[in-house]
């Protein structure tokens, strides 16, 4: 089993290392890959050094499986390359997540949608992921009919960049106008998280809205998002308010949120226990929390969902969905050359 990581030098590349080793996924030969300026480099894995190779040595060097996350200008131009190569890409820039040809996969709801057709999977958007892994137990329950949505987004989201500013600032040393962010990120909040649309809504809001729809394969549901950008390091906290076409029972609710694959509910205001992104940190979990009717419309409920954003957001969703495919049998159904 031969496993390339597409950009390992970046934030979410070398979480995919240490996710890979921690859930002993079976591989003979890691084939790290990043850009021209990191060709040569040597990188850690499982105590050996293992020698950076060019996008182009990944593709001759075979392997079965490329984890991407690399930006999407990256994947655009080789994902397709390595596909063709017989590759299996699971991608997490959001070139291909809208591609009606290519799922969008989070292994707990759409996992049977990878087939050996599918040689390039999209990997959601990091705030994406975690909502939609605690929603979709209640969609196929009651039927979400509009939801309401506002997330606090971990700094690490933007990447080496952000953290560099914000340690900068923090440690109170110039960046000379070179910051991730057009303001500080230290001590401060940035209702800004990707870039403005014409509508208003930042690529991030739209990215809920649109990548939502499709993973719960319900394009009637009715979203409205705020992304805020915070100064914290450990993972993405959403507040989720939704409405549902079926009336529901809060203790219902818990239930099958504590039956969900991949969620922790953490439940208990009386005793101060609700989630945080303190705690979420390097943890592959959903956690959800501050489960409460909203008593201001029919069928309104409430929910606070928290999730580390490099790992279930990012490199956890990924090397799950390789997962899959080698539960299926899929990585051995075609005969490499």
């Amino acid at each position: 089993m031969r496993v390339a990581v597409v950009g390992v030098t970046g934030l979410v590349g070398g979480v995919m290392l240490d996710v890979l080793e921690e859930r002993n996924f079976p591989i003979d030969e890691l084939i790290p890959v990043a850009s021209p300026r990191s060709v040569g480099k040597t990188i850690q894995f499982r105590g050996e050094s293992v020698t950076v190779q060019s996008t182009e040595q990944g593709i001759a060097s075979g392997p079965d499986i490329a984890l991407f996350s690399a930006g999407g200008s990256t994947s655009k131009e080789w994902a397709p390359q390595y596909a063709d190569a017989g590759i299996f890409v699971v991608d997490n820039s959001s070139a291909w997540r809208m591609d009606p040809d290519v799922p969008l996969v989070v292994p707990e709801i759409n996992g049977d949608l990878l087939s050996e057709q599918t040689r390039i999977i999209a990997n959601p958007n990091c705030s994406t992921i975690q909502m939609v892994t605690a929603l979709n137990p209640l969609h196929n329950a009651f039927s979400i009919k509009r939801l309401v949505i506002s997330t606090y987004q971990s700094f690490t989201g933007t990447g080496v960049k952000a953290v560099h500013q914000y340690e900068s600032e923090r440690d109170g040393v110039s960046l000379n106008g070179e910051g991730a962010y057009p303001h500080p990120i230290f001590e401060n909040c940035l209702p800004h998280c990707d870039i403005f649309l014409d509508n208003g809504y930042t690529k991030e809001e739209m990215k809920l809205v649109h990548e939502t729809r499709k993973i719960l394969n319900a394009p009637g549901i009715k979203i409205t998002a705020t992304a805020v950008r915070v100064p914290v390091n450990g993972g993405h906290s959403e507040s989720v308010n939704i409405e549902f076409d079926n009336p529901f029972e809060v203790s219902e609710v818990k239930r099958l949120l504590e039956s969900a694959e991949g969620v922790v509910v953490q439940d208990e205001p009386e005793q101060n226990k609700y989630p945080m992104p303190y705690f979420a940190k390097n943890q592959d979990d959903v956690f959800v929390g501050r489960i409460r009717r909203d008593e201001s419309i029919s069928n309104g409920l409430n929910l606070w969902i928290v999730s580390d954003n490099l790992r279930k957001g990012a490199a956890t969703n990924a090397v799950q969905v390789a997962e899959v495919l080698l539960k299926k049998n899929l990585v051995h159904a075609h005969t490499r050359v």
